[in-house]
Formats: structure tokens, sequence, C-alpha cells
């Protein structure tokens, strides 16, 4: 129940940041649509935005909550907290080398992150600028996500879950501004990047001191903690942070052709609403409560979370990716179909989303499956399955990239992503850290049954209905919603029907809530 309700907790704020995020999304389509200007601040934007998923979604943490929740339990709060601010001293300084060596070096490094921007030096100049501008952030949003940690640890989540709402806040308000060129528009995204991660870095700071936790900086020194946090961090931020990486090098190959960074980024934008929602939620949740109950040696709880957490991705995940696999033009059209972007957008962006929501519970997979390894401080094996994943992610991209264009770049990530998952499920069962009971069998395919049943009503009603609502204002994006909440009603009957949820069940969970 307590993983619920951290799950629930994570999951509320993550999908109050999705909307707004989508109500981003849709400003920026509108603004900027897949022009250059759009793919200069997607550029600038990814290369601090990999590296707040990865601390943010669980690769810093993975590495420091297990030890700081293993201090709290065993030596006290006074040690951990002291632990902490040993960690925060080191993060600093280190966070405060890299982000100097990337400003000096981004005219370098653009070269590997956008490499078709060469053939227009203007666009790689103000890719270089830009990116410049946003690399900060990185340093804000690493802060937030450590200080999180603390929190979580404490089973605090509000904060931290919280503050992500604020980017698209920031980003919102800029897009609301009338009468601003795409070449202004972006600049100040670049601007609001920064403030926006000053804000999140803030409300957490604030939210730790009022929770009583007090972190003190030191200086940073080497001691037997500090080493076994970074031989456990560097693989595991390798290993959790694999899919952001492939997003990286298609983004890489993406460069070469005109539109498809953006085309990428919107669709990226779509199946990240579920996998934002269920696998973070599951990852910052369900790490805390593995690593108590392998530390107090209770196998059979960390069982029974890895197994829940099992059940209630695939609960979210399977509807999405169904909904999304067989209506991808129609979500598309509904959400971003307006301004500056072009029906031949549209067209694009959903051939690359079906594709996505193909690998969507192979995404889930690893979020799930990850923390299994991380609560018993072994990143060694999370990060060697990553690294494969990746390679193969960059051959298959590129030999289908110069076949048939961006498509094959989704192809790529979607299918590294299973590699992925497939392989860590394999690994803890091969080695007696999960397996699947009866019962979990029993709610997959069940649930499974019923996401099939909502996808043949969606696609016997969508289109119809879209006819029945074009009297109403943004009636594209009125039926996408319509139809959106239609799913979910016929998913929530089709699951009751099949068995895989109980109406008992419902009321109950609602009444301990």
């Amino acid at each position: 129940m307590r993983l619920f309700r951290a799950s629930a907790i994570v999951g509320s704020f993550t999908l109050l940041s999705r909307v707004l995020g989508f109500v981003r999304e849709i400003l920026f389509a509108a603004a900027l649509g897949s022009g250059p200007m759009a793919e200069v601040f997607l550029v600038a934007f990814r290369f601090p935005n990999l590296f707040r998923r990865w601390f943010a979604e669980g690769a810093f943490n993975s590495a420091f909550l297990p030890i700081y929740a293993e201090k709290l339990e065993h030596d006290g709060k006074k040690v951990a907290q002291r632990f902490a601010g040993d960690t925060l001293s080191g993060l600093l300084l280190v966070l405060f080398g890299f982000v100097l060596a990337a400003e000096i070096s981004m005219p370098w490094l653009m070269r590997a992150l956008a490499p078709g921007f060469l053939e227009d030096p203007n666009l790689m100049a103000r890719a270089i600028l830009f990116t410049q501008i946003t690399t900060p952030y990185i340093l804000f949003m690493s802060l937030a996500a450590m200080l999180g940690g603390v929190l979580n640890a404490h089973h605090k989540f509000v904060a931290a879950a919280f503050a992500p709402v604020l980017l698209n806040i920031v980003f919102i308000a800029i897009l609301l501004r009338p009468g601003i060129d795409p070449t202004q528009m972006a600049l100040h995204l670049t601007y609001g990047t920064i403030v926006s991660g000053a804000l999140q870095a803030g409300i957490v700071w604030s939210a730790l001191r009022r929770a009583g936790i007090h972190l003190r900086l030191r200086k940073p020194r080497l001691d037997s903690d500090m080493r076994k946090l970074l031989r456990l961090g560097i693989p595991g931020a390798i290993a959790a942070g694999a899919v952001q990486i492939n997003l990286v090098v298609s983004q890489a190959f993406a460069s070469f052709q005109d539109g498809s960074i953006a085309w990428l980024n919107y669709a990226d934008r779509l199946y990240q609403l579920p996998l934002g929602v269920v696998g973070v939620a599951m990852g910052v949740a369900l790490l805390p409560s593995l690593s108590r109950a392998v530390r107090s040696g209770n196998e059979k709880q960390a069982l029974q979370s890895q197994n829940e957490a099992l059940v209630l991705a695939a609960a979210f995940t399977l509807p999405a990716m169904v909904a999304l696999f067989v209506l991808p033009e129609f979500f598309v059209e509904g959400l971003y179909l307006r301004g500056a972007f072009t029906p031949d957008d549209a067209i694009a962006v959903a051939s690359a989303l079906k594709i996505y929501a193909l690998g969507l519970p192979a995404f889930i997979l690893i979020k799930v499956f990850a923390p299994g390894f991380f609560a018993r401080q072994n990143t060694k094996l999370p990060m060697l399955v990553a690294v494969f994943s990746m390679v193969l992610n960059i051959v298959i991209g590129a030999v289908l990239f110069f076949q048939i264009g961006f498509v094959g770049l989704a192809m790529a990530t979607s299918i590294a992503g299973w590699v992925n998952g497939l392989i860590l499920g394999f690994l803890l069962w091969r080695g007696g850290l999960f397996t699947p009971d009866a019962k979990t069998a029993s709610k997959l395919v069940r649930f499974a049954a019923a996401a099939l049943v909502m996808g043949v009503g969606l696609v016997l009603i969508a289109y119809p209905l879209r006819e029945a609502l074009a009297f109403l204002p943004f009636w594209y994006l009125s039926a996408a919603i319509v139809v959106g909440a239609v799913g979910l009603v016929l998913y929530g009957v089709a699951a009751i029907c099949f068995g895989a949820l109980k109406l008992l069940d419902i009321r109950a969970v609602f009444r301990r809530s």
C-alpha cells in the first residue's frame, strides 16, 4: 500500500507536468512547427535535458539512495545527513567542472550532437550559442535530483515530484507572448530553461529545510563512502540513461534530414506521457521500497514490491500502447495540427509515434527491473546490458536511417529498448531475484485483453466522433480529448469484465487513500 501511495503522489504530479508539457508542446508546435529554429532549440535543450532525465529519473539516485537508506536504517539520521552533505559537496565540484568544460568545448561537441547542421554555418552557430546558454541547467537539475532523493528516502515525495511542473509553467508563459519571431522565441526559451532550473532547485531545497534535514557543504574528500558511490554511480548512470543516450544518438542522425529532429521530438512527447507517469513513479517510489526491503533481509517483500510494480506498470502502459498504435494520426492531429505545424508534419510525426508505441512496454520494463539491481547495489550488470543496447541502437539506427529515413531511428530505439528490458528481466529471474507469480501473470493477460478491446472500440468510434464534434472550436483537439476519455472508460469496463480489476479493490484503494 505504501508503494501505491508513493507512486500515486509521484505519478499525480508527473501527470500534471506531462499535461502542462502537452500544452507547452501544442504552443511550441504552433509557433515553430518543424522549422530550423524549432530544431535549433530542441538540440540546445536536449543536451542538458539528457542529464536532467538521467539524474531526475534515477541514474544518480540509483547509486545514492541505497547507500543513504542503509545509513538511515542502521546508523541514524545524523550519519546519513553527513553522508548526503559530503555527496552534495563532491557533486557540486564535479558539476561545476563539467559545465565549464562543456561550455568551452561546445563548438566541437555540437559536431557530434547535430553533425547535419554543419551544412548551414548560421544554423550551427545558433545551435552552439543556444546550447551554451542552456548548459548550466545541468547544475540546477542535478542538485534538485540529489536533494529530491534525500526527501524520497524520508518518504516525502511532494516537492521533488512538483518541481518539474515549473519548467512547463515558465515555457508556457514565454510561448504565450504574442508577436515574437521564431528566432527570438527560441532564444527566450533557452533563457527560460535556466530560470526554471533555478526555481526547481530552490523549491526542493526549501522543502528539505522545512523537513528538518540540514546538509552542510564541506571540502570534498574521497573517503570510502565516496569511492563506493562512484563505483556504483558511474555504471548506474550508464544503465539508467540508456534510453536517453539512444535518443541523443537518434538526434545526431536526424540532423541530416530537415524536420526530423522536430518530428521525433513531437512523437517522443506523446509516448513520454505514460512513460513519465508510470515509469518515473515506479522508478522513484520502487527503489526506496526495494532498498529498505533488501537491507532488512525481507526478500519476500522485495519480490512482492516488484510484482506489484510490474502489474501497476502494465495496467497503465498497455492501453496507452494500443491507443497510440491504432490511432497515431488522430492524436497527433488533435494535439499539434495548427499554426506552423502542417498536415505533412502530422503524417511524419504519426509514423514515428506508431513505432515508439510498440517500444513503450519495453521502456517501462527497464524502469521496473533496473531498481531490482540498484537496490542490491549491483550496477555493473545493468550497465553492461545498457551498453549492449546502445551499441545495438547505433548500428540498427545507422542502417535503417540511410534506408528509410527518420522512422528507422524510432525503430532502432524501440528494438534497443526491448532488448534492454528483456535481458534485465531474464537476469533477475535467473538470479532468483524476481519471479512473476501466477497472480501477476493472470493480471497481465487480463489487462492485455482489456487493452485490445479498448483498441477495437477506439478504431470504430474515433473518426465518426471527430466529425460529430466539428461544430466545436479547436475540434481536432476536443475530439482527441473526448476519445481519450472514452478509451479510458472502455478500458476500465473491459478490465472489470475480464477480472483484471475488481470493484471491491477499487473501493478499498480509495478508502485507504
